[in-house]
């Protein structure tokens, strides 16, 4: 998870964070260790479509956060292209993070979709505080992972409008999810 390690120069303490994909909740305990350092502030709102990764997120989080952490999480079973609809009007978002691909351990076959990350990241970008970030990690292992990565970059990455002024993005891809 070495995306985690950029996301500190950008995650302040109290910010507000999407994990547009939680998956297995790796990516959503470290924002809210990042958010909550010292005075437990922030808040977190992660999301998925797939009930088992909302389930093992909350294991994942109920194991290893304080009580005071896990009232900075909010769950959400919606698609991330939906994230506007959970995320508070007006509410900052410093980070928004995609791991575009498969969930870890479940079905291969239930995948993100370029259709349904384009307009994501449209919302990504209504939402993004001055100075935020989306972090996009594309995981090119499974059947139609390289179509994501290749139809993300030509569509929509390569767009001079795609982020608001001073705000950043980063991508990665991976051949295969270990976590």
């Amino acid at each position: 998870m070495c995306h985690n390690r950029v996301w500190k120069y950008v995650v302040k303490e109290g910010d507000s964070l999407v994990d547009a994909t939680c998956g297995n909740g790796n990516d959503t305990l470290a924002m809210v260790k990042m958010v909550a350092e010292n005075s437990c502030r922030g808040r977190v709102y992660a999301m998925d479509v797939q009930k088992i990764a909302l389930e093992n997120t909350f294991s994942l989080l109920d194991k290893e956060l304080s009580t005071d952490e896990k009232e900075l999480v909010e769950l959400f079973a919606i698609c991330h292209c939906k994230m506007e609809e959970v995320v508070p009007t007006g509410v900052p978002v410093r980070l928004v993070a995609f791991n575009l691909g498969y969930l870890p351990g479940g079905d291969k076959t239930i995948v993100t979709t370029s259709e349904t990350t384009l307009l994501a990241l449209e919302a990504a970008k209504r939402i993004l505080a001055p100075q935020g970030l989306i972090s996009i990690v594309v995981y090119v292992g499974h059947p139609g992972g390289r179509y994501t990565f290749f139809f993300l970059d030509w569509k929509s990455l390569r767009q001079s409008e795609l982020l608001p002024q001073n705000c950043q993005l980063i991508i990665g891809f991976a051949a295969s999810c270990n976590c």
